[in-house]
């Protein structure tokens, strides 16, 4: 579905990404792990053409560069950590805003995006929010809301840019077990940017470990985020720190 070949990010004399090359099948969930100012979240940044770069993003062979915002947005969901709103849209005026890319000027809205528009509502849990203001929704809400938007845009490749972050323990496992869910159905996949390597562990496929910019390894989760490659990669034995912590947590 996806195929990266040979991307490269410079601002200036700084190269943030050199030479990335990687591909992502229909079914995969991706996850790009590695320490800060490796390049995570640049790497969505260019895939969703918000950065510039050098090399080619394809998706089933057509450039994502010369594909109009339209067509690209049939393709590509984007979901960042964080939402700062400022307005008292609804939750269901947020979620309409994902049929954006099959509203037509004459068409307007549809049966087919009021359908969509339900059946996100009902899959994240949102339909008892949707007269609600996302001001005075939770964070965790707040999330779920713009999953319910990206759900109704119904891409076929999710960028999932640390969708839990500063979330709570509940919200973290909702919101991953809602795009697992999401991913059951044919023809999608999903790549996220995960600082928390339990959850890359946890729901990954395969993994992209990425370190300065540079490729350390890319395969299925275990193979990418072994012992001795998160070793070389963090300069700790993070195998054995994430032991120690669990360890707190048995019962006396």
């Amino acid at each position: 579905m996806l195929d990266v070949r040979g991307l490269t990010v410079r601002y200036g004399a700084l190269t943030v990404l050199n030479d990335i090359s990687f591909s992502v099948r229909e079914g995969d969930w991706l996850m790009i792990a590695g320490p800060n100012g490796a390049g995570k979240s640049t790497v969505l940044n260019a895939v969703s053409q918000g950065v510039p770069y050098t090399g080619k993003v394809l998706l089933e062979g057509s450039d994502v560069g010369h594909m109009k915002p339209r067509d690209r947005a049939r393709w590509l969901g984007v979901l960042s950590q964080s939402h700062p709103v400022g307005y008292a849209f609804t939750v269901e005026e947020i979620v309409r805003l994902g049929r954006y890319a099959y509203s037509g000027a004459l068409s307007g809205y549809t049966d087919a995006d009021r359908q969509a528009v339900e059946e996100a509502l009902s899959f994240t849990g949102m339909g008892e929010h949707r007269a609600h203001s996302v001001l005075t929704l939770s964070g965790g809400e707040l999330q779920r809301a713009f999953l319910a938007q990206l759900f109704a845009q119904n891409p076929r490749l999710l960028l999932l840019d640390e969708p839990t972050n500063h979330l709570d323990l509940v919200y973290q496992k909702q919101v991953f077990g809602l795009i697992r869910d999401w991913l059951k159905q044919p023809g999608r996949a999903a790549v996220s940017v995960v600082h928390d390597l339990s959850l890359a562990l946890a729901y990954g496929t395969r993994a992209l470990l990425l370190n300065g910019g540079h490729i350390e390894a890319d395969g299925s989760v275990r193979e990418a985020l072994s012992r001795e490659k998160l070793r070389r990669v963090y300069g700790m034995d993070v195998y054995g720190w994430m032991r120690s912590q669990l360890s707190q947590w048995e019962e006396e």
